[in-house]
């Protein structure tokens, strides 16, 4: 290994983002190692990924899948399990960057284990910066350890401020595609099925963060994460829509200038850009076509109609374990959505009901935290059997 290598650890490697990661990290073998590679219960494509890029090690968090692999799959690296390996993988003092893109609340204690480890994060993982945004940023503080934006937004940003001071910002914009039901009249959603919400016009995404992008539940995480990443007041924070998902987001500054980051939509752009921060290297993605552009039209959301959005701005005005409630929340639904367990308009019946009857804890520590996830979780199940009933 060279000594200009950097040793990546990728929690969710066969998921979306991990595995755009990984074709641009082949694309650059020579700045790049990895250090483990990790799934839930996606053994097949992991077998390939090993075969190709060699890790140091392997994490199987579903123990059926586990003892598959183990029976299965020839592999002479170490070969972790469960949470604790997540962790473990995660906190290895081996690691330069880990790039957490798990799904929702199971990115927390990972992410708190490499930063405790001082390691450099890549988070594409929102939920842990909505759920537990005080402490994880506390201890990043605590450790010096930087956590670098991967959401395209907030990528965006990140390249606007360079070179600027945050003292000088007045606002940032952080648009949104609108998602697939747009123009969809309010009392239409009703009636939307899962397969609907899963074609984003835009964007290649995992399951969740699709139905997430539909509700506008997404652009709402997007805007406590920027609350956390960036240190800016929530007064500060604005959402436009941005049908052509060109203009990825923008900063506006004291004296009215503003900044935008703009490129296609491919999530490789902002991936290569967290893992070679604050440097750019050189890909071969497609190039954005300025000539080819037709219009750029930006415009308020509705508020009324995408009400998870306004739920978002509100559990960060309320603060302490308020957007924990949330995303719990939210998880749970999205996942009986996706089952058609639950209506598409459930989603948002199902976070009102929990920051309705959950008690929010104002100043948590990650036990708190914890606790509270659970709860909501227990909650939100219970909610929907009524519902069904």
């Amino acid at each position: 290994m060279s000594k200009n290598q950097k040793i990546i650890t990728i929690l969710g490697s066969t998921g979306s983002i991990g595995i755009q990661a990984l074709q641009v990290l082949d694309s650059i073998p020579q700045h790049f190692r990895i250090g483990y590679l990790t799934t839930n219960t996606n053994i097949e494509l992991l077998a390939k990924q090993i075969k190709k890029f060699k890790p140091i090690g392997v994490v199987i968090k579903d123990k059926h899948a586990y003892e598959k692999f183990i029976s299965q799959v020839d592999f002479n690296g170490k070969i972790l399990h469960g949470k604790k390996g997540l962790i473990e993988a995660a906190g290895d003092t081996i690691n330069d960057l880990v790039l957490s893109a798990l799904v929702g609340f199971s990115g927390v204690e990972p992410t708190m284990e490499a930063i405790k480890s001082g390691t450099t994060i890549a988070l594409a993982n929102k939920e842990s910066l909505v759920s537990a945004g005080s402490v994880i940023t506390k201890s990043a503080r605590k450790h010096n350890v930087e956590i670098i934006a991967v959401d395209s937004e907030h990528s965006a940003i990140l390249q606007c401020l360079v070179g600027e001071s945050i003292k000088e910002v007045e606002k940032i914009i952080l648009t949104a595609s609108g998602g697939p039901f747009l123009n969809t009249p309010l009392d239409e959603l009703e009636k939307i099925t899962a397969k609907d919400a899963l074609k984003h016009p835009n964007w290649t995404m995992g399951n969740k963060i699709t139905i997430d992008s539909a509700t506008m539940m997404n652009k709402g995480f997007e805007v406590i994460e920027a609350f956390w990443l960036f240190n800016i007041p929530k007064e500060k924070i604005d959402v436009l829509i941005h049908p052509q998902s060109i203009v990825h987001s923008m900063v506006q500054f004291v004296d009215g200038s503003v900044k935008a980051q703009m490129g296609l939509p491919d999530m490789r752009i902002p991936i290569s850009y967290a893992l070679s921060y604050p440097k750019r290297l050189k890909y071969d993605f497609p190039r954005l076509d300025l000539a080819s552009l037709n219009e750029l039209t930006f415009f308020k959301p509705d508020y009324e109609k995408f009400t998870c959005l306004k739920y978002a701005f509100d559990a960060l005005e309320t603060g302490g374990t308020a957007p924990t409630i949330i995303n719990a929340a939210n998880e749970i639904a999205v996942f009986a959505f996706l089952e058609n367990k639950i209506k598409f308009t459930d989603i948002p019946r199902c976070i009102e009901a929990a920051l309705t009857e959950i008690k929010i804890q104002k100043k948590p520590d990650l036990t708190d935290i914890i606790d509270t996830d659970n709860d909501v979780r227990h909650f939100v199940h219970q909610f929907i059997n009524n519902l069904n009933k």
